[in-house]
């Protein structure tokens, strides 16, 4: 079975980054796969440092044993100020080739203003260094404060089924390239 681990990249209490990757989720567990989503607000993560080792921290094991049991990730970020949130940048950076390379990612961007492209370019570049595979889609959700309903669904429909197309892909390509089913 195809194992997924999902993070958003905001500690924002009422997140739409939180709310688009329970989106996410909710489509690739659909799809049949394993999907375990941690929430960086509940994780008490220090600032990477350089080092291989953070004893005082327990959940940067948690987050690492995660990663290194997933096949592919799930990675939302809001943009800030044109790329890749510091939250998000700094789980990923607590983790090593180890825990990241040959996954299979797929990744999410939110924002205030209209959609681009400047944040998931940036997760790419990242995630390429570690030796991962990005997939080719990809969902950046503008003006987020709008796009979605009081229940928590994407109110338009192309955009919620890029997220679906998103999600087939997330999986498609994770069985392909990691060869699980």
């Amino acid at each position: 079975m195809v194992r997924i681990v999902g993070i958003a990249g905001s500690l924002r209490p009422d997140s739409y980054s939180q709310l688009a990757l329970e989106l996410a989720a909710q489509k690739t567990q659909e799809l049949g796969a394993e999907v375990e989503v941690l929430d960086l607000r509940k994780m008490n993560l220090p600032f990477c440092d350089g080092g291989d080792d953070y004893p005082d921290y327990p959940d940067v094991k948690r987050l690492q044993d995660a990663f290194t049991r997933a096949d592919g990730l799930i990675l939302v970020t809001p943009e800030y100020h044109g790329s890749v949130s510091g939250v998000l940048k700094n789980a990923l950076d607590l983790m090593s080739f180890d825990h990241l390379a040959g996954k299979v990612a797929g990744f999410i961007s939110i924002l205030g203003g209209q959609s681009n492209n400047n944040a998931l370019n940036d997760l790419r570049v990242i995630l390429r260094w570690v030796h991962a595979w990005s997939i080719p889609e990809q969902v950046a959700i503008g003006q987020a404060w709008k796009a979605f309903s009081p229940e928590g669904k994407l109110l338009d429909e192309k955009l919620s089924q890029r997220l679906e197309q998103f999600a087939q892909s997330l999986v498609e390509n994770t069985r392909k390239l990691r060869g699980v089913d």
